[in-house]
């Protein structure tokens, strides 16, 4: 058997670091774990290869080449995905198709010859088990969240680790919350289900041999699902491991603000070398958060909560949700003023959504408010439902956040606010969070950003607070001033057009 294993393309989005990538000349930020871990699944006497088209372009030989294209996706793939599948059927190429795309939406993918949903180590264990026997159904799917005491080390050598600017590893799947918008509960429960320390450090090991050094996202929905594991059991073995070969990785995950409430917690993480925590505040408005159910974000100061967090040397990057039916007219405003207060430097300011399959689906879709399929990228400017809010208005509203928080001016005071309130610990001196290689990338920043870009005063000025104040902090005040040129570039790229709503 040769086996394709195909990641299709994204549309150009917020995180996907498009505009940053050029200046370090890697092609994509992450590589496609879940295919990395299937790949690990399949039959060892399978000839594999995996393409990912963020990485470099299908060709029809890469396709004449395979028995069977195995195809992974997430909703903002969706445009790549019809694409891919009109090639295979061209070509008469058996797909299976797997992910969150395939497992929230089967029943728009009827071209696919076998859809592998769900967790893997359930279904595509029973896929392979017919293949074998030579009696294939078309839909494989199951309700049982695996155990992932037994999910395989990916299969690296499938990539090229040039093409990426980090690695990533899960530890747990599932989430104790329950927030109306997002479908991680409905895709892997809430309760999460964790690897041993002893797996996560066999990943980290298999990276390790691998030359890789750099960043690691530890690309979990809730990296303190199961706190009590976190930090009796995976973090000390991690500062173990870390401190024995001197500090190699530095890890980013995702996590919710309670993170804020444990001390200790935070301590481990930094000794283990977290320098970046995503966390979801989705809205300052307490009606806003009560009709979400963001349970875990009421009755709390949310600013402190992130300023408890960044003391302790880790960089907070946040999410914000604008079109609840509860958004008050002033609510562009209030989210301007936390954000440049709380120097969060990477604020992801997206529209509200219901991707299927969410409680807020269903919800709206009884109140017959749902319009369109839902994109994934929640930054281009659309929604998939009718707003409360005047649509005009709240696009007009969420543009004017966009454009103002990433203009050179606000986003340069922000980062300087970050490096103010970042603190650090003794005795641990971890790598910058990216390192630029050559000085050709850092003259590039210089041209691009001091020169070309219309703001660069600001830049210039920015750097000089840097050099005078926060010297040591130079390499990353780099790193961040080339996000904010990317943040800048998505924003003005995007196609809004306030005629479209009038």
């Amino acid at each position: 058997m040769k086996v394709l294993l195909l990641y299709p393309r994204y549309t150009e989005t917020f995180w996907g670091f498009r505009h940053a990538l050029k200046f370090i000349g890697k092609t994509a930020a992450y590589p496609p774990l879940g295919l990395l871990t299937v790949a690990s699944m399949l039959p060892v006497n399978w000839e594999k290869k995996l393409l990912d088209m963020n990485v470099s372009a299908l060709r029809e030989q890469d396709l004449s080449w395979a028995d069977y294209v195995f195809i992974s996706a997430m909703a903002v793939q969706r445009e790549s995905v019809r694409e891919v599948l009109g090639k295979c059927q061209a070509l008469g190429k058996k797909t299976v198709a797997g992910g969150p795309l395939f497992t929230m939406e089967p029943e728009e993918f009827p071209e696919v010859d076998h859809l592998v949903l769900g967790e893997a180590e359930v279904t595509l264990t029973e896929f392979l088990k017919d293949f074998a026997g030579g009696r294939c159904r078309r839909i494989y799917t199951s309700r049982v969240k695996p155990d992932l005491i037994h999910t395989p080390v990916p299969q690296w050598h499938l990539i090229n680790f040039k093409d990426y600017a980090s690695m990533s590893v899960q530890l747990s799947r599932g989430c104790p919350h329950h927030c109306d918008f997002c479908n991680i509960t409905p895709l892997f429960g809430k309760h999460p289900r964790m690897k041993s320390a002893a797996q996560l450090v066999a990943e980290l090991d298999s990276l390790y041999s691998k030359k890789w050094r750099g960043s690691v996202f530890i690309v979990d929905d809730n990296f303190i699902g199961n706190k009590a594991a976190v930090k009796h059991e995976l973090l000390p073995a991690l500062i173990a491991w870390m401190k024995e070969r001197n500090y190699p990785f530095t890890f980013i995950t995702e996590a919710s603000i309670n993170l804020a409430d444990d001390e200790t917690l935070l301590q481990l993480m930094r000794q283990a070398g977290f320098r970046n925590v995503f966390i979801g505040i989705e809205t300052i408005n307490e009606d806003g958060l009560k009709e979400c159910r963001k349970l875990q974000n009421i009755n709390r100061n949310l600013l402190a909560s992130i300023r408890k967090i960044q003391s302790f040397g880790m960089q907070v990057s946040a999410g914000f949700i604008v079109g609840f039916d509860s958004d008050p007219p002033n609510i562009f405003d209030q989210v301007i003023s936390f954000i440049q207060q709380s120097g969060i430097p990477t604020a992801m300011v997206g529209l509200l959504n219901a991707p299927q399959g969410t409680r807020l689906f269903e919800r709206l879709k009884k109140e017959n408010r749902l319009t369109v399929k839902f994109s994934g990228n929640n930054t281009d400017f659309f929604m998939n439902f009718i707003p409360k809010m005047d649509r005009r208005k709240l696009l007009e509203g969420y543009k004017k956040i966009v454009t103002t928080i990433y203009s050179p001016a606000l986003y340069y005071e922000r980062v300087l606010r970050f490096f103010q309130e970042c603190g650090s610990v003794k005795g641990v001196d971890f790598p910058q969070m990216m390192t630029w290689g050559s000085i050709k990338a850092v003259l590039q920043v210089a041209v691009i950003l001091g020169i070309l870009e219309k703001g660069r005063e600001h830049f210039w000025k920015f750097l000089l607070q840097i050099l005078l104040k926060h010297p040591r902090r130079l390499p990353d005040a780099l790193v961040f001033a080339v996000y904010g040129f990317h943040f800048r570039k998505i924003f003005a790229s995007q196609p809004y057009n306030t005629a479209e709503y009038n």
